[in-house]
């Protein structure tokens, strides 16, 4: 960050901001410059890449889909714009440290045998270590006796769009990029390496969020993309990783995800659409429910895939179906619940919803009408 501080006091704030008893190595001075430079950085960084991401990236359909609350996108920027910049403070702080060389940070190749290039190689050990640091850590975000305080707020958004990239509770996004500063203090870097990794974690936060799935064939099962963190915001306890799967299939957590085997949030609204046509059609019988006469629902779990945890014995596994059926303000008068015209109740979902007594019940099954009504009823209490 020292690059930074000497090319902001060079050409912005010398001598047009501070005192002039202000030095250029006074402590105060850098911090200030580094809290400045940091969030005009990733909240310009934010909405440049995230805009992108959603004019030509993100899958509009997905706003459709029965759990996209209302007001999404403005909660999802909202509470990003006011998580960086409390993210910015313990940050800007080592960052400070690093400046005033308390870290292992060095600008130096001489010494190396091929120069510049064997900086190149810091990426590697780097990766490896964040990789597997960020696992543990997002995973213990959702330990029950953490989650409701710090994680929660993210998992509000269960099909995200990629402005909900930073909308976390700060402490969340700071102990998640911790791992980065800790390395710098441990290891040997290349300052240059430090800050392009700095900057293409931001981007990579924004891409794993931007639900376009496409991945070469070859890397989708290494690759901890948006596929694989889709499923994470939907099935709660199921791949953790930041960029590769290795540490989900170590630890029990990987799914494989869903979009890749015809089960994903735009999969799922098709045969929602379908079981409407085939029900409006008279292909689909009416079963008596008890609640208000009836309602139509699918003979059985014609979904196909069910896998919990990547294990054969959890495929294997039966999770117990809810039958229950809410009814609100929102309901259409004949036991099911739409939006946009669909009838939710009428969809199989395997999207769990995680609550304060039991977050690790993953694998309970529920209707998606149950989902959307504890949204409606309940979001605003989460907040």
């Amino acid at each position: 960050m020292d690059v930074i501080l000497e090319v902001c006091d060079n050409y912005f704030f010398t001598p047009y901001v501070y005192p002039n008893d202000w030095k250029e190595d006074y402590w105060f001075r850098q911090w200030v410059t580094l809290l400045l430079v940091a969030n005009f950085g990733a909240i310009s960084l934010y909405l440049i890449i995230s805009c992108f991401s959603y004019l030509f990236l993100f899958d509009k359909r997905l706003m459709d889909h029965p759990l996209f609350m209302k007001n999404q996108i403005q909660d999802e920027i909202l509470l990003s714009f006011w998580s960086l910049p409390c993210i910015s403070l313990p940050t800007c702080s080592i960052f400070l440290l690093e400046v005033r060389g308390h870290s292992k940070l060095y600008d130096d190749t001489t010494s190396f045998k091929y120069g510049v290039y064997s900086a190149l190689l810091d990426f590697v050990p780097l990766v490896i270590f964040t990789d597997a640091a960020i696992y543990w850590i997002h995973r213990l975000m959702h330990h029950r006796l953490i989650y409701k305080y710090v994680h929660k707020k993210h998992h509000l958004y269960k099909v995200a769009t990629p402005f909900a990239s930073y909308a976390f509770h700060p402490l969340d996004g700071f102990m998640q990029s911790l791992p980065y500063h800790i390395y710098a203090f441990v290891f040997p870097l290349h300052k240059y390496v430090y800050l392009f990794m700095y900057v293409f974690v931001m981007i990579w936060t924004i891409i794993i969020h931007d639900g376009d799935y496409r991945v070469p064939n070859s890397l989708k099962p290494y690759i901890n993309g948006s596929a694989h963190h889709t499923d994470h915001h939907l099935y709660f306890n199921y791949n953790y990783g930041q960029f590769f799967t290795l540490w989900d299939r170590l630890g029990g957590s990987y799914r494989t995800p869903s979009p890749y085997v015809g089960d994903g949030p735009i999969d799922q609204m098709e045969k929602l659409r379908t079981t409407q046509n085939e029900k409006q059609d008279g292909h689909h019988t009416t079963k008596n429910n008890g609640v208000n006469g009836s309602i139509t629902r699918p003979e059985k779990h014609t979904n196909g895939y069910h896998h919990c945890n990547g294990s054969s014995a959890d495929d294997k596994r039966t999770c117990n179906d809810s039958n229950t059926v809410l009814r609100s303000s929102t309901s259409n008068g004949n036991g099911t619940i739409a939006k946009n015209g669909f009838h939710t109740a009428n969809l199989r979902a395997r999207i769990s919803t995680s609550s304060d007594d039991n977050d690790n019940d993953v694998c309970a099954q529920t209707e998606f009408g149950i989902s959307v009504q504890k949204k409606v009823h309940n979001s605003e209490a989460l907040r």
